[in-house]
């Protein structure tokens, strides 16, 4: 069986309901398809977290890290940072714990470490859509840091699969490598019920360039994956991860330049970025 071969297969299972996740996802990909439900209050999202110990901790930190001092540091219970982040930011940060889980029961080191250069690569990603959406467009910046954090949730779950198919680590580029690669995107976000906007901005990363100065979540979140100076360790699968623009055009916005944004913003993109490898 070669890579594509190997890579079909997996297509195939995805396309008929057959995604096999890692065990301890369980309580967030509940958690994660309860926030997708447009009936879902805070109150019911808090008590699904407060139900899963490891996610609630997790939940608290993330929402008292420096990326999020606007709330001072006081959050202190989950009630209290479920009620202060909102249902965007929390859909977002549970779709961390979701990505992060993916990869978390490979047992080989050389994949874990590429499962962990690619959340390096995603939450820097995210951290810039997050900027560039709220400085050049009238996309939700929430909307293109959730877009951000799980644009390459067909990376890691191709990654949890490549011990059973190691083939997957040849070779999946060219046209058809991307089409499945955007298929089983798409069947993975179906499942999780990720909102159709952060779907359709993840499914434009497998087509084109980026509109400059961005318009659409996809604008942003490709113009965030070439600027990016964390490379994904799969960009030679030819799929979203690509290498970093060279020489990228300068434009602006209401007198806002790219540049300029990006210098001024570089803290608070780190600090991002740190919140969300926590």
């Amino acid at each position: 069986m070669n890579a594509h071969q190997a890579l079909a297969l997996i297509v195939g299972q995805a396309r008929r309901g057959e995604l096999v996740f890692p065990t301890n996802m369980t309580a967030s990909l509940r958690l994660q398809q309860a926030l997708g439900d447009p009936d879902c209050h805070l109150e019911t999202a808090a008590e699904l977290v407060l139900a899963e110990p490891l996610i609630a901790a997790r939940l608290v930190a993330i929402a008292n890290s420096v990326a999020y001092t606007r709330f001072g540091g006081r959050v202190s219970n989950v009630r209290a940072a479920v009620s202060l982040l909102g249902f965007t930011p929390l859909r977002s940060l549970v779709a961390v714990i979701v990505v992060r889980q993916l990869a978390s029961e490979i047992a080989d080191a050389e994949l874990r470490r590429q499962a962990e250069r690619l959340w390096h690569h995603c939450a820097t990603v995210a951290s810039l859509a997050k900027v560039l959406a709220r400085e050049f467009t009238e996309v939700d910046p929430e909307t293109a840091l959730f877009a951000g954090v799980v644009h390459e949730i067909d990376g890691f779950y191709l990654l949890s699969r490549a011990e059973e198919f190691p083939e997957l680590l040849t070779d999946v580029s060219g046209k058809t490598g991307r089409e499945m690669r955007q298929e089983l995107a798409s069947c993975i976000m179906q499942t999780l019920k990720i909102p159709r906007p952060v779907g359709d901005a993840v499914v434009r990363l497998f087509s084109g360039d980026p509109a400059r100065p961005p318009v659409t979540a996809g604008d942003v979140l490709l113009l965030a994956n070439q600027l990016t100076a964390v490379t994904s360790p799969l960009r030679e699968w030819d799929g979203t991860g690509a290498t970093p623009a060279n020489n990228m055009p300068e434009f602006s916005v209401d007198g806002k330049t790219l540049t300029a944004v990006l210098e001024t913003s570089a803290d608070e993109i780190k600090s991002m970025a740190e919140s969300l490898l926590l």
